[in-house]
């Protein structure tokens, strides 16, 4: 088995949620009635759209969770850019197992494909800006760890994995402090070595600075806005821009000279790559 793992992230208990999700009490009724239990099936799933590629270790841990002595083969390195018809993995084996655990390994290779490759769009329309496309905390509750490593592999850099491993103080916080300024004085005291200050006014930046944010955040600037903010920012500390950035705007915004760009889509919209799996028997 590919020696594949991610940190903070149980890939075993993963494939074993997802498939009491999937088989229940009863198993996979379908095979089993249809399928004698000594056949045995040659696949090859593969690509029918041009993508870039996330999660095909992840399938490989769903066939080899219900038939170890699999025969796989991962043909394509994680992160590639692939063509249409390219093919990801081959495979041969018990043909029960493999109907089982063909639609757990193709929903997970379909969607951290889909967010790789949209993040490959995202991060080739910035490139030779300077600008970092990071993610955002944007994603669907338990699959975090695994669609950030998709956009990684799609070529952003992860923002926060939480709220644990750094401060960011948005409108609410700013709300309920008083002001910019308090609401960043209250993080420096209770010790937080990263924080990140939401601010959505120009004339908000210098008072986020003076108060000790380590980063600031510029919530639905306009271009000019963006350009005054990092002007009087003066790469003292690292500044993002965030807010309804899309593919026809990202580059726009990379270029007012902005540190990272954040968009919440790659995890929140990205469709799921067309990828398929075609069977035989051996």
């Amino acid at each position: 088995m590919t020696n594949f793992t991610l940190p903070d992230f149980d890939l075993d208990a993963f494939v074993r949620a997802t498939f009491a999700e999937d088989l229940g009490a009863g198993g996979d009724v379908t095979s089993m009635a249809v399928i004698p239990a000594d056949a045995r099936f040659d696949g090859v799933m593969d690509s029918r759209d041009a993508i870039t590629v996330a999660g095909l270790p992840i399938a490989e841990h769903f066939f080899r969770a219900l038939a170890p002595d699999m025969d796989m083969e991962i043909l394509v390195e994680e992160g590639t850019q692939v063509t249409p018809g390219t093919d990801l993995i081959r495979l041969s084996g018990n043909a029960r197992a493999m109907l089982t655990a063909e639609r757990s390994a193709l929903n997970t290779v379909q969607h951290l494909s889909g967010i790789a490759t949209m993040t490959r769009q995202y991060v080739d329309a910035i490139a030779g800006t300077g600008a970092v496309l990071l993610d955002t905390r944007k994603t669907i509750p338990g699959l975090r760890v695994l669609e950030k490593y998709a956009t990684r592999m799609g070529g952003a850099t992860n923002h926060r994995m939480g709220l644990w491993d750094a401060a960011m103080i948005k409108d609410n916080h700013v709300a309920v402090a008083g002001s910019v300024e308090e609401a960043v004085r209250r993080a420096v005291d209770a010790g937080i070595a990263n924080i990140i200050v939401e601010v959505d006014r120009v004339d908000q930046v210098a008072g986020a600075l003076g108060a000790g944010a380590t980063h600031l955040l510029l919530d639905n600037m306009d271009l000019s806005a963006l350009r005054e903010s990092v002007a009087i920012v003066g790469g003292r500390v690292p500044v993002e821009a965030s807010g309804g950035v899309r593919l026809d705007t990202i580059r726009a915004i990379a270029e007012t000279g902005v540190t990272y760009v954040s968009v919440g889509r790659l995890t929140q919209s990205a469709p799921a790559a067309d990828i398929g799996l075609d069977f035989a028997l051996a």
